[in-house]
């Protein structure tokens, strides 16, 4: 999601809330739970050109939602209860999960901290290239690339894409851009496009790696943690979409593997890098099911956990606590389930 899709959404949301709509839904619409998506957890300013700022919640802003959820009447649960609870259709009270996708290395200084303070369960679904320290984390290149260049290009499928750079609207409408033209390549010929835009501008790649990155060690506290459990997330965080099947079962079982090798058990639980439409598809949910013995799999495709997800337990929805929607009212009204059931209204009216 871009910043602006980010902004728009955000009005919306805010404008439910302000209507109190979402007071007025059936228990029902909010369904057995949600399983919450989070990537970073840091204290980081988000002013000017910071397009992944999307990606950063606030240790407070975590506070503020576990506070939220169980004052709104829900359990913290681990993953495994979580699944439990869903396979039985247990509607005994409704329960939320936080997950944290990649592997950053604040998840350990920053997130850990408060979720010990309130006794929250919590998931890191690992991508292993990033402790292992050769993680390409591109979309951060690239925004450095962009912050300090005042025009870049860039090849994508034999088209030459320029773009002015100097002020801060520019970045920002380079950034959305080249972000959507670069997922929708192929992602080994998108990542060597971001690597020779880096290096002709100064960027170090592996330096981002090296500054973000969780290691092995601090993995292995969290490993032995009674809140935390490490899940799979491939080794090198490519979209299985995009992959040939042997490619994309080659990558998720080098990652099963590096975490079995260095934390000592198997990963029961895997979530698709990305996650949307283009990156985990209806192939990709049937590998995971098919190849490897996952209880769950988890998308990033938004939505509340119902019981009809029983028979998807490969294909589940999230919802992402989204650095630009860090409100408490946000969350309210997106666990009421209003959102969703306006969505699906839209759609059936033809609405895009």
């Amino acid at each position: 999601m871009t910043l602006n899709r980010t902004a728009l959404m955000r009005t919306a949301l805010l404008g439910l809330h302000a209507s109190g709509l979402h007071r007025l839904m059936p228990r029902s619409m909010s369904g057995l739970g949600a399983i919450l998506m989070l990537h970073r957890v840091r204290e980081t300013s988000h002013a000017g050109f910071a397009p992944n700022s999307i990606l950063d919640v606030t240790p407070q802003f975590l506070e503020q939602t576990i506070l939220q959820v169980k004052k709104l009447g829900y359990a913290c649960v681990s993953l495994d209860d979580a699944m439990r609870r869903l396979e039985s259709g247990d509607t005994s009270q409704r329960f939320v999960v936080f997950t944290l996708d990649d592997g950053y290395r604040d998840n350990f200084t920053h997130a850990l901290p408060v979720f010990e303070k309130h006794g929250v369960p919590f998931t890191i679904y690992l991508s292993t290239s990033l402790p292992d320290g050769n993680a390409e984390l591109w979309w951060y290149a690239l925004e450095r690339v962009i912050a300090k260049a005042e025009q870049v290009s860039l090849e994508a499928n034999g088209v030459q894409h320029h773009f002015q750079t100097a002020t801060l609207d520019e970045k920002r409408r380079a950034y959305d851009q080249l972000y959507w033209i670069l997922r929708r390549m192929d992602e080994r010929a998108a990542r060597e496009q971001v690597s020779r835009l880096a290096h002709a501008h100064g960027v170090d790649v592996a330096e981002i790696t090296r500054e973000a990155a969780i290691g092995w060690e601090e993995l292995r506290q969290l490993a032995r943690h009674p809140l935390a459990s490490i899940e799979a997330h491939t080794a090198d965080h490519v979209a299985l979409a995009a992959e040939s099947e042997a490619q994309a079962r080659d990558d998720v079982a080098h990652g099963l593997t590096r975490i079995e090798v260095e934390l000592g058990r198997k990963p029961r639980h895997f979530s698709y890098p990305y996650g949307d439409k283009i990156a985990a598809d209806s192939s990709s949910f049937e590998l995971i099911r098919r190849e490897f013995d996952f209880r769950s799999a988890t998308t990033t495709r938004k939505g509340l956990l119902k019981r009809s997800h029983r028979g998807q337990m490969h294909a589940l929805p999230r919802l992402s606590l989204n650095g630009g929607l860090q409100d408490a009212r946000i969350v309210e009204v997106l666990l009421s389930g209003l959102p969703f059931a306006l969505g699906r209204l839209a759609a059936l009216n033809g609405v895009d």
